[in-house]
């Protein structure tokens, strides 16, 4: 049988999600009675026009939920369902969102948070999870390493010292679940009464873990360069938070004098560190890749944090850290005893999706799909003319954009909702006011563009050119 589902790209949701949701929908009406034979996962996929792994992912929540079964050599069939609990959430599907996540109802959305995951590689990540789970491993089931299983650490350290010139051992990695999980143990290991300084504007999730946990917090006003030295003299702290390789929001790449500032000002205090958040590096469209911080140390004063929510998928939520010698002695004496928050099957299937090579085809495949976005976006922003300026475009998945006339910020955010597109004013980053009101003048806004698809991109410049060119108030 054919099945006709309204397939919608505008949707806000996966396609396998809206297919699921179809069919579910069917059972339940009865219009899809028991018995009935859905056609095979390659037929809907050419019928809809999807990959294959997209409607095997729908047919796969569909068996795992009891509306129809799998029977070899003869395809999925619908089962009854009159026996069956059904738990209604408030929302309508069981992918419950959280309220602050809920985003207006936009056409066209230049958010900077989430990846592409159209192009995730299902097929690769499918076989590597059932051969972790075919394998007769009882040690697998067991509680392991609390730093997280060591061939995972060392494929991570291969890569590492690679791909961004990280110096060090298997035994100075910590892997955990997510980078807020390893901020707070990082809080354990350096102590709450330190001071923790932050470029303003930044990551503000990071801000709000450190300052949750009872660290004082400086925010510092960045330069061209980065964070400001002078002002991170001033401020006290005997830590800095730096994202050196792409800022985040702001887009700078750290140039090497001022990474060689920083470690100096790390050098002339004892308990002084830096923490590198390396969280998009992968991610660069001009020159070659630059190395990390911490490849630059040799005093011990760079702890290495990095991810692989941004490379693989968020929901993978497994995170890494590189701690320096003196500090990897404090962990193991005063948080040696904590189980790992990453189960060893999903290390396992990480460990092996990275040593199959799957992760390294993974990301060439990915940076060639970033870079034609990314030159599409830089291509269709020449049509707003010279009022606008673009910075942050050489590395990560976002840029920003910035009008001329200082004190804009708050109209072009409200314009472009009016043509039903998502922008982001870059106040919304500040963890601060900024001396003498600077946030006042802001006329930038920030751009992310790695969930929209080329199409997407060029109609939301349209849009965005139509809406703030047809309605600009005078100077």
């Amino acid at each position: 049988m054919e099945l006709m589902i309204p397939l919608k790209a505008q949707a806000g949701k996966p396609m396998y999600e809206q297919i699921y949701e179809y069919i579910k929908e069917e059972i339940r009406k009865g219009s899809l009675a028991a018995g009935t034979r859905l056609p095979s996962t390659r037929i809907l996929a050419e019928h809809l026009k999807i990959s294959r792994s997209t409607s095997q992912m729908a047919y796969d929540q569909l068996v795992s939920e009891g509306y129809i079964e799998t029977i070899p050599c003869k395809g999925y069939f619908v089962l009854k369902i009159d026996e069956l609990v059904e738990v209604e959430p408030e929302t309508k599907m069981g992918f419950l969102v959280e309220p602050e996540q809920q985003e207006a109802e936009l056409d066209v959305d230049f958010s900077p948070r989430g990846i592409d995951l159209t192009s995730f590689p299902y097929n690769a990540w499918r076989k590597v999870t059932r051969a972790t789970l075919m394998d007769d491993d009882k040690e697998m089931f067991l509680t392991g390493s609390p730093q997280g299983e060591p061939g995972l650490r060392e494929a991570i350290r291969g890569y590492l010292h690679s791909a961004r010139g990280v110096n060090c051992t298997a035994d100075q990695i910590i892997i955990g679940a997510g980078s807020e999980y390893l901020m707070m143990l990082l809080t354990q290991i350096l102590g709450t009464s330190r001071t923790i300084a932050m470029e303003n504007p930044t990551y503000r999730q990071a801000y709000r873990v450190f300052e949750s946990l009872g660290c004082q917090m400086k925010p510092v006003e960045m330069d061209a360069h980065g964070m400001n030295m002078r002002l991170l003299e001033e401020s006290g702290a005997d830590i800095a938070y730096v994202m050196p390789s792409h800022q985040y929001p702001m887009g700078v790449v750290m140039p090497v004098k001022r990474r060689q500032e920083l470690l100096s000002w790390a050098g002339r205090g004892e308990k002084r560190y830096l923490i590198e958040d390396d969280y998009d590096s992968e991610f660069r469209y001009r020159g070659k890749p630059v190395p990390a911080l911490q490849g630059m140390d040799i005093q011990g004063k760079v702890i290495y944090m990095g991810t692989f929510s941004k490379s693989i998928a968020p929901a993978i939520r497994v995170g890494y850290l590189v701690l320096p010698a003196p500090l990897l002695a404090v962990y193991k004496r005063k948080c040696g005893f904590y189980a790992s928050t990453v189960s060893r099957i999903d290390q396992k299937i990480i460990y092996q999706f990275l040593t199959e090579g799957h992760y390294e085809r993974h990301l060439n495949r990915m940076r060639a799909i970033y870079k034609g976005k990314h030159d599409v976006l830089m291509s269709e922003l020449k049509t707003l003319g010279t009022e606008f300026i673009v910075q942050g475009e050489y590395a990560g998945l976002h840029v920003l954009l910035k009008y001329r006339k200082a004190g804009m910020e708050t109209w072009l955010v409200e314009e472009a909702a009016k043509a039903r597109v998502g922008v982001y004013g870059i106040s919304g980053f500040l963890i601060a006011p900024l001396a003498d009101q600077k946030e006042k003048c802001f006329s930038t806004v920030v751009l992310g563009y790695a969930r929209l698809n080329e199409d997407q991109i060029r109609e939301g410049i349209r849009r965005l050119a139509a809406a703030w060119k047809c309605s600009r108030p005078c100077p």
